[in-house]
């Protein structure tokens, strides 16, 4: 397997650092905390929206301008423009040891219009003293939380803490894509057909199993399964062409980033570039036949979380890239895609606002970041002339 040189372009170069209230509509009260950052395709702030978050996973806009952030503690809030922060009751006890928690959150397409405003979470269930990775929904009415209803749940519980995976996103056809990690202590599940560990899945609205799966005629493979072979997938986007792109963690380096294609193989454990954290030796081939390789091998621990498409005109030169953050390594990283291939990579960020948990593009056009730390922040990425 070929390595792309992911990261082999010169770094973004801030130019001036100061702290500062921003002036104008378009942002309220937020903070800047880098003036200017330029890269090769553009130059951009970094404001903070608001602080103070405990280890925040995701983040949804609301139509109002409001957000909602998940914290892995189980607690789902309502931000305001100013970082305002309510925490808003009647969500579900979560597993918290480990990586698990309240993981992911995504409103429904058509949220807003009254009928389909639900809120859909990823989260680890407690079970029998192991957890599940899950997924449910809520109606969210009046600012409050209604009845959870609990859409699906992996086949089978694992002693908790490790590889939920778990990021969502919506296809055009109203479909949702839900990721789950291999759970960390039997590698070879991911190889299961039998088993919903190490996969992504592709659900309906309600949590069912569309008819058009790739395996729903397959009497020896989950009907959920719309692939597998994948480690621990925690970053996800849709593009604006349908295609579905992935981020995913490697054991020690081996991190990836692929192109989903139903019913295909990504390798995990028998195909891996990663190395074990013991020994550092190899784990698994560098390809084999029958298993698709990663369009990117993430050089070094990058360790990714969140994935984004830059669709909208404010960051125009940065139209139909893909973003992706970095927990470990604290990078956004800006890949160019040409077909089914990427064609060019640069590090936009560097350490500039920590462990970068989630990447979104925001109805406003800016580009959103949450980072991983007992004191997170949501901040955004906006261009300046």
């Amino acid at each position: 397997m070929s390595r792309l040189p992911a990261f082999s372009l010169p770094r973004a170069r801030p130019l001036l650092g100061a702290m500062a209230l921003l002036a104008g509509a378009q942002a309220a009260q937020a903070e800047i905390t880098h003036e200017a950052i330029t890269t090769d395709a553009a130059t951009f702030s970094i404001e903070r929206v608001a602080d103070g978050l405990t280890r925040p996973w995701a983040v949804a806009f609301l139509p109002d301008g409001r957000y909602l952030v998940s914290e892995r503690r189980g607690t789902l809030n309502l931000v305001t423009p100013e970082g305002q922060i309510t925490p808003l009751s009647g969500m579900p006890e979560v597993s918290g040891q480990g990586q698990g928690g309240l993981l992911d959150v995504v409103l429904h397409p058509d949220f807003g219009d009254g009928e389909h405003d639900w809120i859909y979470f990823t989260w680890s269930k407690p079970d029998a003293g192991g957890t599940r990775a899950a997924l449910s929904r809520v109606r969210f009415e009046n600012d409050a939380l209604g009845e959870v209803e609990e859409l699906f749940e992996q086949d089978r519980a694992s002693g908790p803490g490790r590889h939920y995976g778990s990021r969502l996103a919506w296809l055009g056809d109203g479909t949702l894509m839900m990721s789950v990690g291999d759970r960390g202590s039997d590698p070879s599940r991911a190889q299961a057909r039998d088993d919903h560990a190490g996969s992504t899945l592709r659900l309906t609205e309600t949590g069912g199993v569309p008819a058009d799966n790739p395996f729903v005629d397959d009497a020896d493979t989950l009907d959920e399964i719309y692939s597998l072979g994948n480690r621990n997938i925690q970053g996800m986007a849709v593009r604006g062409n349908g295609q579905i792109w992935v981020s995913e963690h490697g054991p020690r380096t081996g991190d990836e980033l692929n192109l989903i294609e139903p019913g295909a193989n990504y390798g995990w454990p028998e195909v891996t570039l990663g190395n074990d954290y013991a020994t550092n030796e190899p784990i698994g081939a560098d390809s084999m036949p029958g298993m698709v390789d990663p369009k990117v091998d993430l050089d070094g621990r990058f360790a990714p979380s969140g994935l984004a498409e830059v669709s909208g005109e404010r960051f125009s030169n940065w139209q139909g890239n893909l973003l992706a953050g970095g927990l470990a390594s604290e990078k956004l990283a800006r890949f160019v895609i040409d077909g089914e291939e990427v064609v060019e990579s640069e590090v936009v960020l560097q350490g500039e606002v920590g462990r970068i948990r989630d990447v979104r593009e925001g109805p406003d056009g800016g580009i959103y970041l949450l980072t991983d730390s007992d004191q997170g922040g949501l901040y955004r990425l906006m261009p300046v002339e």
